[in-house]
């Protein structure tokens, strides 16, 4: 019992970081309507931008204040993502106003290479680390109640409470909030919002800048977990699953889906691996994804499309 809840427990810490990258998705996607090909890339360069500013930082402090380091470079790398957002709408989103959804979507593909593009060239191609104080051991838990304890990562809950609390704000921002629901108007209907005086071109400036800033903490908890590195752009393939188990209009199910496909690959590899040779856990989330296509596309949270004609 004591090995089955460790491996749920690590399913749900793995959920949560999947769930950080697909929050970018689901905010662009539910705020303006467009699926957001260069999350992956925004969550690379926020990390780069990041883990090189604190280098930086601390070097020219002379080492005396990681703290301070990390916090300014915090706060500069937000101001940088800022930035991305401002060029992304001055020089693209303005210039497809009332276009496809295919037209939107190939942009963001073409900003994703932008964006790895300049990444390595303001900041490098090396690997990375970054130190923000994330606890790094385990501690084993319940060996009172189990021989040998659970044994429970603090840096992957420490993300899960990020998380958490990324939700809980983002939820607030957009049901109680003008900008908020000013966003969902501008998804809803690009032109019916303009006609109302919504500027089109501040609210996506707005969301860029929310995704920006998810897409940085998302940066920090997996570039202190895994190093930041030019594979981190491909962690958002490992989100698409997330995205479409909970829906691409819900932020509590970008948590639900990323928590049941973590869950979902450790157990299957754990218990149905050694019948099947193993592997499992890199296809588990697309099958699972494709069932949910076929069945149920909205997601388990998505707001289901009806017609009327």
């Amino acid at each position: 019992m004591g090995f089955f809840l460790e491996t749920v427990i690590g399913g749900l810490m793995s959920g949560m970081l999947y769930a950080l990258v697909a929050l970018g998705f689901v905010l662009i996607f539910k705020a303006s309507g467009v699926f957001n090909f260069a999350q992956g890339a925004m969550v690379l360069i926020a990390a780069l931008a990041m883990a090189r500013l604190s280098g930086w930082i601390d070097a020219w402090l002379g080492g005396a204040s990681p703290v301070l380091a990390n916090l300014l470079a915090f706060a500069l790398a937000a101001l940088f993502m800022w930035l991305v957002a401002v060029l992304v709408e001055r020089l693209v989103l303005r210039h497809l106003v009332n276009q496809e959804a295919t037209t939107l979507l190939m942009a963001t593909i073409g900003i994703s290479y932008f964006l790895d593009g300049i990444g390595q060239i303001l900041f490098g191609s090396s690997v990375y680390s970054i130190d923000v104080g994330m606890p790094k051991d385990p501690v084993i838990i319940m060996d009172a109640m189990f021989d040998g304890g659970v044994m429970v990562n603090l840096e992957d809950l420490t993300a899960a409470v990020v998380a958490a609390v990324l939700v809980a704000v983002l939820a607030f921002f957009f049901q109680y909030t003008t900008v908020g629901r000013a966003l969902r108007a501008v998804a809803d209907d690009h032109q019916a919002a303009q006609s109302v005086g919504i500027p089109l071109n501040r609210i996506w400036v707005v969301v860029w800048t929310v995704a920006g800033l998810v897409a940085l903490v998302t940066g920090i908890v997996w570039g202190s977990k895994f190093g930041v590195q030019f594979t981190l752009s491909t962690a958002a393939l490992r989100a698409l699953p997330v995205v479409i188990l909970g829906g691409l209009t819900s932020v509590p199910g970008a948590i639900v889906g990323g928590l049941i496909i973590g869950v979902g690959e450790k157990l299957s590899e754990v218990y149905l691996g050694p019948y099947v040779g193993g592997g499992i856990e890199i296809w588990f989330a697309y099958v699972l994804s494709l069932v949910f296509l076929l069945f149920r596309p909205q997601g388990l949270f998505g707001e289901k499309i009806i017609d009327r004609v």
